[in-house]
């Protein structure tokens, strides 16, 4: 369901591109999948994919280590954009104390850097001519649990929106338990 609906928007919208952002988290990856699918089923290279992984303050080496190997294993269009710079001058541009050294990581800290991630990921659809594919799923959603606006919340087109987070991690394992995306992949959404 969730390959077919992003086909029939991109067949709609005349894409036969998408932006995503990786992270190396389950619902990022669960979306990869579906981009890699959906690609698959048009025809169409998955290189057309536009995946960004977007390291920020936080970013573990281990998750970091995962969405580079997840994005090489789909043969996807693979770029990385660290977003720390553009979070220290929005941080310091509004006076926030973690600017200034102190170690404040409240939620406007966290906001800039979904805000970062999301902003990126617009500039990068509108320079490609490619929607921008959203990972939150529907417990996020249905929680609040994604910045509003300029953040998480946004995309073009959610592919994970109708999925609880708890039926997410069973499906990247049954993609992974039936090796659909090759040998590689299926390491990789071992691990994550």
């Amino acid at each position: 369901i969730q390959v077919h609906g992003l086909v029939k928007r991109l067949r709609a919208m005349n894409a036969d591109k998408v932006v995503i952002g990786v992270s190396g988290g389950l619902d990022s990856t669960q979306a990869l999948i579906v981009c890699a699918r959906a690609m698959d089923v048009m025809t169409l290279p998955r290189s057309n994919i536009l995946a960004y992984t977007m390291p920020g303050f936080a970013t573990s080496t281990r998750t970091l280590d995962q969405a580079r190997r997840l994005m090489k294993a789909i043969g996807c269009t693979a770029a990385e954009v660290d977003i720390r710079p553009s979070c220290l001058q929005m941080l310091a541009d509004i006076g926030h104390p973690y600017a200034k050294g102190e170690q404040v990581y409240d939620v406007t800290f966290e906001n800039v850097q979904a805000g970062e991630r999301t902003s990126h990921l617009f500039r990068l659809a509108g320079l490609h001519g490619a929607p921008v594919v959203g990972t939150s799923d529907l417990s996020e959603i249905a929680l609040g649990w994604c910045t509003y606006g300029v953040g998480d919340h946004m995309a073009h087109y959610h592919v994970n929106a109708s999925v609880p987070k708890t039926l997410i991690q069973y499906l990247v394992r049954y993609v992974a338990c039936t090796g659909q995306l090759g040998a590689d992949a299926r390491r990789v959404l071992e691990d994550v």
